[in-house]
């Protein structure tokens, strides 16, 4: 069986609103044409309450590949929601789709509508003639509660099946950041599959000695150098235990890094066009292209003598250009990057890094109120007014 391994489609993400969903169909169409079925580890959607309209193209994405006429099947499920349909696309909620336990997810919506199988807590069975393959899946919880879950549910392999594991959280590994992230040892023993969303770029890795795939997003989104690769999906050829990369049509992402030591104005502005100029092919998509600036100018020169600003409003149309120095505030950024910024890891978003610091900070106060410092993050960091958002919090914490 070919299953297809898309993720973090990050539907509604405002910067690149039309990208997250023309990209999302891309991705979702090609995999509709070459794999038996279709699994998704996670962020369908960029926010746990989507907007009307964003559900709405979500429901548009889903609503053709649900009545095809697939091969492979829904046989059993036997996960937190009752499955209403059989096509086998399997999903499972991110760490953007997180809500209060109790509460409906969005990607639990699009099951409830039969558009998708949500597979959370539990497994689903595919078969395809006389092959079997059953795929687990666990949603993005507080990473302090990853490991607890994964031991409270303890997930098996059916004897027979081909077994995939499916998840949306950090790793070690990947990012060495917190203690609280789960090493890859400590995942379930004993599935042929591991297969994880979450982290924005393409991994390809092993555990207890099988593949441990990661697709990466479908949309740019940290603007991190890892991000300048193809965008696309993995399919797995569970008989070959094989797999191929598909890519789709994307933005391009570009990062040019132009070294300032013992230039002029003059020239330095000359090199920041070439470095952009580099980065853009004429009848494509305009790039987004980021342009780190390192060393010192000239002695006298002053970056202030540079026209930042007129750099990046001639490229309007043709680039998405961001001027900037490490270490420093942007310089300049055209208006489409404005608020994206950067955490301290490669791999990690500016909320994981955010969380990271904001456990910590507990962790040093000798947290011991009884909601989870994750969860309390969730809490703090809802949309609202300030004052609903503290009613909440006392309420849960005091309740």
């Amino acid at each position: 069986m070919k299953i297809a391994i898309a993720s973090d489609f990050h539907l509604g993400y405002e910067r690149f609103r039309e990208d997250a969903y023309r990209q999302a169909e891309s991705a979702l169409e090609q995999a509709a044409t070459v794999a038996d079925a279709i699994i998704i580890p996670g962020d369908v959607f960029d926010m746990r309450v989507p907007k009307p309209d964003v559900l709405a193209e979500a429901i548009n994405l889903f609503r053709n590949l649900s009545k095809k006429d697939w091969k492979a099947k829904v046989t059993e499920v036997a996960a937190t929601s009752k499955a209403y349909t059989r096509a086998p696309i399997l999903a499972i909620p991110g760490t953007h789709e997180r809500r209060a336990q109790g509460v409906e997810n969005p990607v639990n919506l699009l099951g409830l509508a039969g558009l998708l199988v949500d597979i959370s807590d539990g497994y689903a069975v595919l078969e395809k003639g006389a092959e079997k393959v059953m795929v687990y899946g666990i949603g993005g919880v507080s990473e302090e509660r990853f490991l607890e879950t994964v031991k409270k549910l303890d997930p098996k392999p059916k004897p027979g099946h081909f077994n995939i594991f499916m998840f949306h959280q950090s790793t070690y590994e990947l990012l060495p950041f917190s203690d609280d992230f789960i090493r890859a040892e400590q995942l379930p023993m004993d599935f042929d599959l591991y297969v994880d969303g979450h982290i924005h770029n393409k991994v390809e890795k092993r555990v207890h000695g099988r593949h441990f795939l990661i697709p990466g997003s479908t949309v740019l989104t940290q603007l991190k150098e890892a991000e300048q690769e193809d965008k696309g999906f993995i399919v797995y050829d569970t008989v070959a235990n094989s797999y191929t990369f598909h890519k789709i049509n994307s933005r391009k992402f570009v990062l040019a890094k132009v070294e300032l030591e013992g230039k002029d104005p003059a020239r330095v502005a000359s090199d920041i066009r070439k470095a952009i100029d580099g980065a853009v092919q004429d009848g494509t998509q305009a790039p987004v292209v980021r342009v780190e600036l390192t060393g010192s100018m000239k002695k006298g020169s002053r970056s202030i003598d540079v026209d930042f600003n007129r750099i990046v409003k001639d490229y309007q149309g043709r680039a998405i250009v961001e001027i900037s120095k490490p270490g420093m505030e942007t310089i300049e950024t055209s208006t489409d990057v404005d608020s994206l910024r950067k955490g301290s890891l490669e791999n990690m978003s500016v909320k994981d890094y955010g969380l990271g610091i904001f456990l910590e900070k507990l962790k040093q106060g000798k947290y011991e109120l009884g909601v989870g410092p994750s969860d309390l993050f969730d809490l703090l960091s809802e949309e609202g007014s300030k004052d609903k958002v503290i009613k909440k919090a006392l309420e849960e914490l005091f309740s």
